[in-house]
């Protein structure tokens, strides 16, 4: 076993796209010899070449499936990363023929969580154990740090943890990696990030739009602002990517290119199956549902602006609603950032609660608070509170949402204010801000003692005899509405 050791690689990585390749050579500059495979030959020559050019690291290419899994260190461990669905079954199917019991399958992409409860129930009838391990930060995370969240089989991470913690970004209190749970928690785990992570994208933009709308802020004046908040409350990823993108000119033409792109935004289906699961667990998620819906308004292109052009000739200019004002620049950059903070707090909440339910449910047992510390680092909604996040489920690991930690809530009240100047203008000024819009209603509905929820019960027994409860005795009630209504109008009608 010695000399097999000596000459047979530690780990396996199939499926070298760009965030194959990068985490294959992450792995490798970390010292841990790694074979890889892809089906088709060129990609495996390209990331050894990349291997060799970047400092002679340890890694060898297989062109063949049997021969990379016999390549392998026993227990082995082969990391996959193709696109999720049928590709990640043939793959497997591929690479299990070579398997033997104990060895380990660790599928990095972005998979719905039931097809790697499957997956697991199918390895483990072949003695093979099974990790759906989310991996956030993009192909620059791949390679010098990305954030990971395995779940599945304890052993199988156990078998690659050295590995994981060293590969994993790197952040002041530990690696941005744990074991997150049982089955498929790691995907769920990874989706929900992907959930938050659209709401981010959609209140950065609407802070943008009010920016430069209302504020009439120029793209030399954004990039200032961003990076000056990224030097505050609201550092994070994102914010610093804003931040360059306004700074950069378009290499076809004058001006920056970020007014160049077409205003039609992509996705991948992990925004849609955090709000299809919120809906289905019954948890409130209106920032991110938001942020969806306007990705599919965005996608409406030909009739947006079919719609602007006919409402303009109904009298509703584009303009209309902001010409003449003048505002205090400063103190709308001002109202904008807190407005922004107070907004992304509860999209966080939302998904943090998203968790919390589905954990419940499945019996994961998820560490809220560890999971926002893995998020500190290498993923794409990195940010500076997130250390904060992770402070209160410290203080509180039943906490019931985070805007009502004692920290959270006092920001909450003390940004409220320039929060609603900013959604009251962006309505006054006619500029749609749904995602604001949506953290504010869930704000306030949440924080209502007693909401008008009274009258629609009373109409659902009215027209369906679904009951109600009473504030001032306990049991389920009905009442004959529409007698009791008739009755009333007819004794008026014999006063009268």
């Amino acid at each position: 076993m010695a000399v097999e050791s000596a000459v047979l690689s530690r780990i396996g990585l199939a499926g070298l796209a760009v965030m194959g390749q990068n985490l294959a050579l992450n792995i490798a500059e970390k010292g841990f010899p790694i074979s890889v495979y892809n089906r088709t030959a060129s990609k495996v020559d390209e990331t050894v070449a990349r291997a060799a050019a970047e400092g002679g690291l340890p890694l060898s290419g297989h062109r063949s499936a049997q021969d990379f899994v016999l390549s392998l260190r026993r227990p082995r461990s082969v990391i996959i990363l193709v696109k999720a669905g049928a590709p990640v079954d043939q793959t497997i199917s591929a690479l299990s023929h070579f398997m033997e019991p104990g060895d380990a399958i660790i599928d990095g992409g972005n998979e719905w969580y039931e097809n790697t409860e499957r997956r697991i129930r199918e390895a483990a009838a072949r003695g093979i154990l099974y990790l759906g391990m989310g991996v956030s930060g993009g192909e620059d995370g791949a390679r010098n740090g990305p954030s990971l969240m395995p779940g599945g089989s304890l052993q199988a991470y156990q078998n690659v943890e050295d590995i994981l913690t060293r590969v994993a970004a790197q952040v002041d209190d530990g690696p941005c990696v744990t074991f997150v749970g049982e089955g498929g928690a790691g995907n769920f785990v990874k989706m929900v990030h992907n959930g938050i992570e659209y709401g981010d994208m959609q209140l950065i933009s609407e802070a943008y739009d009010v920016l430069r709308i209302v504020g009439g802020l120029s793209n030399a004046e954004l990039a200032e602002t961003f990076a000056e908040w990224n030097r505050g409350e609201l550092e994070s990823f994102l914010i610093e990517i804003t931040a360059d993108i306004f700074g950069v000119r378009d290499e076809h033409g004058d001006g920056e290119l970020v007014d160049k792109i077409l205003d039609k935004t992509g996705m991948k289906g992990t925004g849609k199956w955090t709000v299809q699961q919120a809906a289905e667990l019954s948890v409130a998620a209106p920032t991110i549902a938001a942020s969806l819906d306007c990705r599919y308004l965005s996608g409406l292109k030909d009739e947006r602006e079919a719609a602007a052009k006919a409402l303009d000739q109904a009298g509703i200019g584009s303009g209309d609603f902001i010409s003449g004002r003048s505002v205090d620049k400063k103190r709308l950059i001002d109202d904008v950032r807190q407005a922004l903070y107070a907004s992304k707090i509860c999209s966080y909440a939302q998904g943090m609660n998203l968790l919390r339910a589905k954990s419940a449910e499945k019996g994961w047992n998820l560490n809220l608070g560890e999971l926002a510390r893995i998020w500190k680092g290498g993923c794409i909604i990195r940010a500076r509170f997130l250390d904060r996040i992770k402070k209160a489920y410290e203080r509180n690991r039943g906490l019931a949402n985070l805007i009502v930690d004692p920290e959270f809530a006092r920001e909450m009240v003390q940004r409220q204010a320039a929060w609603r100047r900013v959604v009251g203008l962006a309505i006054e000024a006619g500029i749609s801000t749904p995602g604001m819009c949506a953290s504010l209603a869930y704000f306030d509905t949440y924080r209502r003692a007693r909401l008008p929820a009274n009258l629609v019960q009373a109409q659902r027994d009215y027209f369906g005899a679904h009951t109600y409860e009473r504030v001032d005795r306990p049991g389920s009630f009905h009442t004959e509405w529409s007698k009791i209504a008739r009755q009333s109008k007819t004794g008026a009608g014999i006063l009268n």
